[in-house]
């Protein structure tokens, strides 16, 4: 049993060791700091003014836990969630979370088999990747800083790598043995003896001798990791974490990642590329060359104007699609009685009760030039101008219509054009609708004689963007050989196994070549409006979000609204630009995008070339009478 002078002595030597663990603390001497500090304020809540105080001495925080976990995206398909936990002032927090956007690269009419094959493949994918967060990636990065996004992006890229090489180490292995099964089958089995006879010989003069002019094959569809999405959601989720300790915005969070904590003066909001019709290609309409059009509000607008602006032109034309027994009396002059019959009743009721899932109307049309007009009317009915008030532009998804047995595109039911045609199509489009000033995927990414060519002819006038014509971020990244179509710009993608650090290395990179950057919101969008942060802080000339409804849309747009508003408040906000590329001769097409890996020692483009200004023609207040609407 202890006596009391033993008692005494230890109460001692815990005494002389509290006062050396606080004084090396320097406890006593920033507590008398604080005391002084606030005795002057008096503040109503002390304690709150004393915690506030001792918060900045407090260790950073740092990474404890990643939880991963399947959930769905606005379409019903599963995607993956990931949360970051963090050690705070020696307690486990809940900083933030994330939920990846799902990207299918199979065709609304794809055969059942096919869509069934890609929706497992889309579960196992998720799997995985819930399992990557939970597991490797958890244990990985714990105890690292969430600010510290280089090293934490560096470790997402070499376990990506690891993986990949493990899938390569895998297929080999399984190629092999299956190889060895073929030759022991066909060295028990005897060979088979073709029948006597002569093959006969082609005759001249026969449509088979005739050569046809060949078109380039379709590039294998690039192949996705399974479980990729893992590395793309922990980058993303980590940014965010880091956003949040450093209380900063995530809008000026990248920012300053791309900057290099340099913080940027005043700060450009990327213009919307609003969708307001999704024309559908099934029977009995025949249009398949348009897949989206768009408007696009002018720069001098504020982003709520603009949206306001595009709500009554998209109401107008909800007016202009009802069906003709619920139409109001007043019509924009036609000249034609029987036009709003003869335009199809069956093609109104479609347009009007269907919402797309890119938030828009789907309507069915016979001609490139039906939505147009159909926009062009709307805007005329309500006192808008195309080419001053709003401006359009289309997503021709021409990778969706190439038939490869006539090596042509279908552009309309049963007619088709070479791509050479294709061509010539778009320069007379636009000399009829100068207000288009944006073109996306109009050739497939295999054609880049034609991309080449259109841009010489449209690219002074008209940003040609490619999207599918363009390739994964990775791969713009690091692979050296990658080619790309000579164009204005690219659709970039937050999906898969993209990383923060990679969308701030390319857009430095693509700016540097005075290339435009798009953001684009993927079919399987989620309620995450992190994609409106990152457009913003990485200074993206166009996001490009789908219509103005649905839930996991607008709420993008409400993220943006809020960044104008903040922006204005600090006086930080400049106005956009609209300024084109006119491009150079031939060979300096041809190196457009090539050259953007490694970036070149000067400017590619003279400033000279350049025209900020877009100058358009009056247009007609009503229809024309050869026009008809679906």
């Amino acid at each position: 049993m202890e006596s009391g002078e033993q008692r005494r002595r230890r109460l001692q030597e815990l005494r002389q060791e509290a006062a050396e663990y606080y004084r090396g603390h320097g406890v006593a001497e920033r507590l008398e700091e604080a005391l002084n500090a606030l005795f002057p304020l008096r503040p109503a809540d002390l304690y709150g003014e004393l915690a506030n105080y001792f918060s900045k001495f407090s260790k950073a925080p740092v990474i404890c836990k990643l939880v991963g976990r399947k959930v769905l995206n606005g379409i019903g398909q599963p995607t993956l969630e990931v949360e970051v936990y963090c050690t705070v002032k020696n307690y486990e927090k809940r900083i933030c979370s994330t939920v990846m956007s799902s990207y299918g690269q199979i065709p609304e009419n794809a055969l059942p088999e096919i869509a069934e094959a890609d929706e497992k493949e889309r579960v196992d994918s998720v799997n995985a990747a819930v399992e990557w967060v939970n597991e490797s990636l958890n244990a990985m990065l714990k105890d690292l800083k969430p600010t510290d996004q280089c090293k934490v992006d560096k470790i997402l890229g070499e376990y990506f790598t690891k993986k990949a090489e493990e899938k390569k180490e895998n297929e080999k292995q399984g190629e092999e043995e299956a190889a060895e099964a073929t030759l022991l089958f066909t060295s028990s089995t005897p060979p088979a003896t073709a029948p006597p006879g002569k093959k006969k010989a082609a005759k001249p003069g026969k449509k088979g001798t005739v050569e046809e002019k060949t078109i380039p094959p379709a590039e294998p569809v690039e192949v996705v990791l399974c479980g990729s999405s893992a590395i793309g959601g922990t980058s993303l989720a980590i940014a965010k974490a880091g956003a949040t300790i450093s209380n900063t915005p995530l809008y000026l969070y990248v920012a300053l990642l791309k900057c290099s904590q340099d913080p940027p003066k005043e700060m450009t909001l990327p213009l919307p590329m609003v969708t307001v019709l999704n024309c559908e290609k099934t029977s009995p309409a025949k249009l398949k060359l348009v897949k989206e059009v768009m408007l696009i509000p002018p720069v001098h607008l504020s982003l709520k104007q603009g949206i306001e602006r595009i709500l009554d032109i998209q109401k107008e034309m909800m007016r202009l699609l009802e069906p003709p027994g619920k139409m109001p009396s007043s019509q924009p002059a036609d000249g034609k009685k029987g036009r709003a019959h003869r335009t199809g009743k069956e093609a109104s009721t479609r347009a009007l009760k269907r919402i797309s899932h890119l938030g828009c109307l789907i309507t069915g049309c016979d001609n490139p030039e039906q939505p147009l007009l159909l926009v062009q009317t709307a805007c005329t009915n309500i006192g808008l101008e195309l080419g001053t008030d709003m401006y359009l532009a289309i997503n021709c998804a021409a990778q969706e219509l190439m038939d490869y047995v006539k090596g042509k595109y279908e552009i309309l039911t049963g007619m088709f054009k070479s791509p050479d045609e294709m061509v010539d199509m778009y320069v007379k489009l636009l000399n009829e609708f100068p207000f288009v000033i944006a073109l996306i995927d109009p050739l497939r990414k295999e054609d880049r004689q034609q991309w080449s060519n259109l841009c010489h002819a449209l690219g002074s006038k008209c940003y040609l963007i490619a999207e599918d014509a363009a390739t994964y971020i990775s791969r713009l990244k690091t692979d050296q050989n990658i080619k790309i179509p000579t164009c204005s710009g690219v659709v970039l993608k937050y999906i898969n196994q993209t990383k923060v650090s990679d969308l701030v290395e390319l857009t430095g990179l693509l700016d540097g070549q005075r290339h435009i950057t798009i953001l684009g919101s993927p079919d399987g969008e989620s309620s995450d409006d992190s994609l409106v942060d990152l457009a913003v802080g990485l200074g993206a000339r166009f996001i490009k979000l789908g219509g103005l409804s649905r839930g996991e849309r607008v709420t993008k747009y409400n993220r943006l609204l809020a960044i104008e508003e903040e922006l204005a408040e600090n006086r930080t906000l400049r106005e956009a630009n609209l300024e084109f590329i006119a491009f150079a001769d031939e060979s300096h097409a041809e190196k457009q995008l090539l050259d953007v890996l490694p970036p070149p020692e000067q400017d590619s483009l003279p400033a000279e070339r350049s025209q900020p200004a877009l100058q358009v023609h009056s247009l007609p207040t009503q229809l024309p009478d050869t026009s008809s609407l679906t």
